[in-house]
C-alpha cells in the first residue's frame, strides 16, 4: 500500500506491502485471543451495567418527582444525566455494535437493542457501522467526517459558509442527538430532492424517526413530569429532564470529536485507496484515523470505552470492557512499526478538535496548525533501539540524533 494518506509527510512511507500485511496478521492475533476468552466475566459486567443504570434511571426519576425542591432537582437531574450517558456510549452504542451478540441473549443483541436517543437502531447502524466503519476518514466517502455540515480537512473547497462553522458546531453539540437522526436520514440531500421524487426507504425511516422522537420526548417531557405534579415539580422536573438530555448531547458529542477530529488524525483521498483493499490496509488506516482519550477507568466508562477509539475502529464487535486490556498491545505494535499512536487527555484532544474546526472554518492559511506531539515517534525509535537488531538499532539511533539537531537549530 503506498500513499494512502494525501498528506505530504505520509506516515507509512516506510513500511513494505510486508509490514503492513504482517500488521494486519498481529491484530488478528490479538482478536481471536480475545474471542477465545470471552466467557462467563463478560457477560456479567454488561448485565451488570444494564442494571445499574436501569437503578440508577428508575432512582432519579424518583427522586424528581420532588424536584421543587433543589436538593432534589440537583440530585435527581446528575443522577439521570449518568444514566442517559450511560445507556448511550457504554451500552447502546456497543449492543447495537454486536459487542455481546455471542451470548445469544435477546435482551442485549443488535438486532433486538432500540436505545434512548432521537435516531433510530436501524438508521444509526447504516450510518455507522456499515458506513463510517467501513471508510473511516476518507473524505467523501465517510460522511461522520464533519457529519456532512462541516469542512473538517484542508482538501475539502471552502466556502463562506463555512465562518460560521464554530457557531454551528455548538449548536449540533447541544442537540447532538437530533442531528445524528438527521444525518442519518440524510436529510439535507433527501430535502433537495422533490416531494413525489424522494425513495420509499426514505419515507419510511423518517416516518420511523419521528415516531421516536414523539416517543421519547412524550416520555421526557409529558408524562415524566405530569408524575411530579402532585410535588408541585412539574417545571423543574421538565427543566431536569432537558438539561440532562443536554449534558448527554455535549458530552457524547465532545467524544466522538476526539476520536477522529483533532490535530494530527490522518484523512485519505479516495483515490489512494485500493480497490480492494487488503486486511492490513485497512487495519492501517483505522490506526491512523483514530485517537484515544488517556483518563481514568471511571472516564472510560463514561465514554463508552471510546476514549479508547483507535482499539474500538480495529475491532469494533470486541466487548468495550476487553479494550484497556488490548490497548497496551496495540500501542507496542505502533511502536514496533513506527505510527503514531495518537493519545491525549480529555481536555487536550477536546481543545485540538475544537482548534481544527476552527482553524478550518477559515480558507487554508489563515490560521496555524497545532502539531501533536513527536513523543510517540521517539518512543518507537527508543523501542527499536531496545529490541532490534544492529542495523534497526543505528537507523533509530540517526532519525532520533536528527530530531535532536533539528529541536537544537530551532532553539
Amino acid at each position: 500500500m503506498t500513499a494512502i494518506t494525501k498528506k505530504p509527510e505520509n506516515p507509512t512511507a516506510h513500511l513494505t506491502a510486508e509490514d503492513i500485511e504482517q500488521i494486519g496478521a498481529e491484530l488478528d492475533a490479538i482478536r481471536q485471543d480475545i474471542i477465545d476468552s470471552r466467557g462467563d466475566s463478560d457477560a456479567a459486567y454488561i448485565r451488570g451495567m444494564v442494571a445499574f443504570q436501569r437503578r440508577l434511571e428508575l432512582g432519579s426519576r424518583a427522586v424528581l418527582l420532588a424536584s421543587a425542591f433543589p436538593p432534589a432537582w440537583v440530585a435527581g437531574t446528575v443522577g439521570l444525566s449518568v444514566a442517559k450517558i450511560l445507556e448511550n456510549m457504554e451500552i447502546g452504542h456497543n449492543v447495537m455494535h454486536g459487542q455481546w451478540d455471542w451470548m445469544r441473549d435477546p435482551k442485549i443483541h443488535s438486532t433486538t437493542w432500540e436505545w434512548d436517543n432521537a435516531s433510530t437502531a436501524e438508521g444509526w447502524k447504516h450510518s455507522h457501522n456499515e458506513v463510517h466503519h467501513t471508510y473511516t476518514n476518507i473524505v467523501g466517502k465517510d460522511n461522520d467526517l464533519g457529519w456532512g455540515i462541516m469542512r473538517m480537512d484542508e482538501d475539502q473547497r471552502w466556502h463562506p459558509i463555512y465562518l460560521a462553522q464554530p457557531l454551528l458546531n455548538f449548536i449540533n453539540a447541544c442537540f447532538f442527538e437530533y442531528g445524528i437522526a438527521a444525518y442519518d436520514l440524510e436529510l439535507g440531500k433527501n430535502l433537495r430532492v422533490p416531494k413525489e421524487r424522494r425513495s420509499e426507504t426514505f419515507k419510511k425511516n423518517a416516518k420511523n424517526t419521528v415516531r421516536k422522537i414523539r416517543k421519547q420526548m412524550t416520555k421526557d417531557y409529558v408524562v415524566h413530569p405530569a408524575l411530579s405534579l402532585p410535588t408541585g415539580s412539574f417545571l423543574p422536573t421538565l427543566a431536569a429532564n432537558f438539561t440532562a438530555n443536554l449534558v448527554r448531547n455535549l458530552w457524547s458529542h465532545s467524544v466522538i470529536m476526539c476520536g477522529h477530529f483533532p490535530e494530527g488524525v490522518e484523512t485519505f483521498e479516495k483515490k489512494a485507496i485500493p480497490e480492494r483493499e487488503t486486511r492490513g490496509e485497512w487495519y492501517v488506516r483505522q490506526m491512523l484515523g483514530s485517537a484515544n482519550i488517556s483518563g481514568s477507568k471511571a472516564m472510560h466508562v463514561m465514554t463508552g470505552n471510546l476514549s479508547h477509539q483507535i482499539e474500538h475502529h480495529l475491532f469494533p464487535d470486541l466487548p468495550s470492557n476487553r479494550y484497556a486490556e488490548i490497548a497496551p498491545k496495540v500501542k507496542a505494535l505502533f511502536a514496533k512499526y513506527d505510527l503514531n499512536y495518537h493519545e491525549a487527555s480529555l481536555p487536550r484532544q477536546v481543545g485540538s478538535a475544537w482548534h481544527k474546526a476552527i482553524r478550518l472554518s477559515l480558507p487554508n492559511g489563515w490560521m496555524a496548525t497545532t502539531k501533536p506531539s513527536n513523543a510517540p515517534q521517539q518512543l518507537s525509535l527508543l523501542y527499536k533501539m531496545a529490541t532490534g537488531g544492529p542495523k534497526v538499532r543505528r537507523a533509530a539511533q540517526a532519525r532520533l540524533e536528527q530530531q535532536a539537531r533539528k529541536l537544537t537549530k530551532a532553539a
